[in-house]
């Protein structure tokens, strides 16, 4: 079964927002699955997508944060930092990847995430 329709794809990005603005996370966990299983978007596509729907996410839960006084400014900023230097290798590497290969890393993150939080 396919799922591309907008109000389909809207729902798939609400859930995403939802479990961004609680946990963090939504971008990878929830798109990346969902685009691929669901709305068979290809693999580099889904990361890809994912990746850039992160931004608008991640303005609006750290102004949400911000102005609860709950990140911790010194800290962000080095974090960024990396963060940054890293994203630009990772989007460098991502269509070297085979299929086969982004499969199985995405797969040992998400097992790993999951037990992380089960802890």
């Amino acid at each position: 079964m396919k799922f591309k329709s907008k109000t389909a794809l809207t729902i798939i990005g609400f859930i995403a927002g939802i479990v961004n603005g609680l946990c963090g996370s939504g971008g990878g966990t929830i798109l990346v699955p969902s685009l691929v299983f669901l709305s068979k978007v290809k693999d580099h596509s889904a990361h890809a997508t994912a990746i850039a729907v992160i931004l608008p996410l991640t303005i609006i839960s750290s102004f949400i944060y911000v102005k609860s006084g709950i990140i911790d400014v010194d800290t962000t900023l080095k974090v960024t930092i990396g963060s940054v230097t890293g994203a630009y290798i990772g989007s460098k590497l991502l269509n070297k990847l085979p299929i086969n290969i982004l499969r199985k890393l995405f797969g040992i993150f998400m097992i790993i995430a999951a037990i992380r939080m089960v802890i």
